[in-house]
């Protein structure tokens, strides 16, 4: 039986730490690999092309659209973003976990075509903290912060909708939760029975 990767899909609003617990869940899991999403939006601070995102136009954009290059995409705070899917269904073919970072109408609609992925979304632990984070990142103008926040709501409300929560109050806990999620995917019988075929053939499991 061929080895198969995981794919694991973290959401959450923006300034509730996802991108920051995704680093060092990285760091500390060289078998997990990253899928990098393209994107219309200009870079932040130091953020690299093919790093963190493919920037790409909005014309280069709606050409890979329309010929089917994203698993899914959506806009988001006015720009677009799109999940290659070439990089994720090679990925996994090949054995290799996977940990994107999407928004959750992305998240959603990679549920409906992959069923196996496993949906976390990242929550703060209040509407003041969520503020005082997108206001100390230094990032936005107030204008687009309170925006921000607006969304959040609609964003938060998603929460019911996957597989897990994740409340990021103290951020060395959240990332030991992220950690034990993807740990215990890789021990479910269906997730072993796969990769680790050779043991439940020679103990006649199946």
């Amino acid at each position: 039986m061929q080895n198969t990767g995981s794919l694991f899909v973290v959401s959450a609003p923006s300034g509730a730490g996802k991108s920051s617990m995704v680093k060092a869940l990285l760091a500390s899991d060289a078998s997990l690999g990253v899928s990098v999403s393209h994107t219309t939006r200009a870079p932040r601070g130091q953020e690299q092309d093919g790093r963190e995102y493919h920037f790409v136009d909005r014309a280069t954009f709606q050409a890979m659209v329309a010929a089917g290059d994203f698993l899914e995409w959506a806009e988001v705070h006015g720009n677009l973003y799109g999940t290659s899917r070439s990089s994720i269904e090679t990925q996994v073919a090949a054995g290799h976990d996977v940990v994107l970072e999407i928004d959750w109408q992305g998240a959603l609609q990679l549920k409906s075509l992959l069923s196996d992925a496993v949906l976390i979304f990242i929550l703060p632990p209040s509407w003041e903290e969520l503020a005082r984070r997108l206001n100390r990142r230094g990032e936005d103008t107030p204008d687009v912060i309170a925006q921000r926040l607006v969304n959040a709501r609609l964003e938060v409300a998603q929460a019911r909708h996957f597989d897990f929560v994740i409340i990021n109050s103290i951020f060395e806990t959240a990332v030991f939760d992220l950690k034990a999620i993807v740990h215990s995917q890789r021990l479910r019988y269906s997730v072993l029975m796969q990769n680790q075929s050779a043991v439940f053939q020679a103990l006649n499991l199946d």
